[in-house]
């Protein structure tokens, strides 16, 4: 279960340079079609940080074709650095409100791009480890950890409040996403593949879920791992599912298709459409191949993000094979 000291630094194995404590928020405006992610990858042990703030609204191929791009990995750690209250050299400042809860979000890169958000909860934190909460705990799925690094790690769907300013152009934010944090010993590689998404429907309905696939087949067969539905602010872990993709442009997923059943045995069926496509390189070795979707359940229209993770030496090895290679789209 996880508590209010959650929301602050764990304590880091010492022999792990490699530990990594982090948090995600990510958010968008569907008019737009911007898909906003703000990043933050503490390295306790080594005092560093690697941050990346990126927007998106069209289909970028590479990271330079973006709206916006902002890529940092060795800045140093504030000095009485505290994960409840921390601005950053990148212009990067997040305080936790209400831990678990609420947190603010600013961003100026000095240039006229800025953030100015606030994140308030719909629901309890998603302890991924904690039975009571994810019936995927004790099954064989239910034991992805990504390698080491979600040693501790909760999902949360809430609705997110601001403004995004865009070199000068202010752009409204008022949409339901979902945020997560995460810590453990994180290596630069052989972590396994995951493919990380959610669908947001209305502050009373929202869907999250992390699947494993094959890189082999180009994540085609997704597989449950961990996930929930939260209607009306009751959580419902997911017991069961499974789903497709289908990817046009190169490994982003173009089409999804899932099927989900939640601790009380309902069965949730829906389906998504890619509306932009961004390669964000969380961190120096690891490509998630990020998409904002709009998403189809039960005649309601949703939208979410859909990142799929693949570490670049696979990728490399991946298209120097003719039965894997994927060549881009333009």
């Amino acid at each position: 279960m996880i508590q209010d000291c959650d929301a602050e630094f764990h304590t880091p194995d010492k022999d792990k340079l490699n530990w990594a404590e982090t948090n995600f928020f990510g958010f968008y405006n569907v008019e737009e079609k911007l898909n906003v992610g703000v990043y933050a990858l503490f390295r306790t042990n080594l005092r560093t940080v690697n941050s990346t703030i990126c927007m998106n609204s069209g289909f970028a191929a590479a990271p330079w074709q973006a709206d916006y791009v902002d890529y940092q990995s060795v800045i140093p750690m504030p000095e009485g650095c505290s994960l409840l209250d921390y601005t950053l050299a990148n212009g990067l400042s997040v305080r936790c409100v209400e831990p678990n809860m609420v947190w603010e979000i600013r961003f100026d890169d000095g240039e006229g791009t800025a953030i100015d958000v606030t994140y308030r909860s719909l629901m309890p934190a998603f302890d991924i480890h904690d039975p009571q909460m994810d019936p995927m705990v004790g099954a064989h799925a239910g034991k992805f950890a990504w390698g080491t690094a979600y040693n501790g790690h909760f999902d949360q769907t809430g609705h997110f409040v601001g403004t995004v300013t865009l070199r000068g152009k202010r752009i409204p934010i008022d949409c339901i996403s979902t945020m997560d944090h995460s810590w453990g010993p994180r290596p630069e590689r052989g972590a396994p593949n995951m493919s990380w998404l959610h669908a947001h429907f209305s502050k009373d309905l929202a869907v999250h879920a992390i699947f494993s696939f094959d890189p082999e087949q180009n994540a085609r067969d997704l597989s449950l791992t961990h996930g929930y539905v939260v209607e009306r602010g009751e959580v419902f872990g997911l017991k069961a599912g499974h789903g497709q993709t289908v990817r046009v442009r190169d490994r982003f997923a173009d089409r999804v298709e899932l099927e989900l059943t939640d601790r009380t045995g309902r069965v949730w069926t829906l389906a998504a459409k890619g509306l932009t496509t961004f390669p964000w390189q969380c961190w120096a070795n690891m490509v998630a191949f990020n998409v904002l979707a709009r998403w189809e359940m039960n005649g309601q229209t949703g939208y979410g993000e859909i990142q799929d993770f693949f570490e670049l030496p696979q990728l490399t090895r991946l298209n120097a094979q003719d039965a894997t290679r994927v060549v881009a789209a333009a």
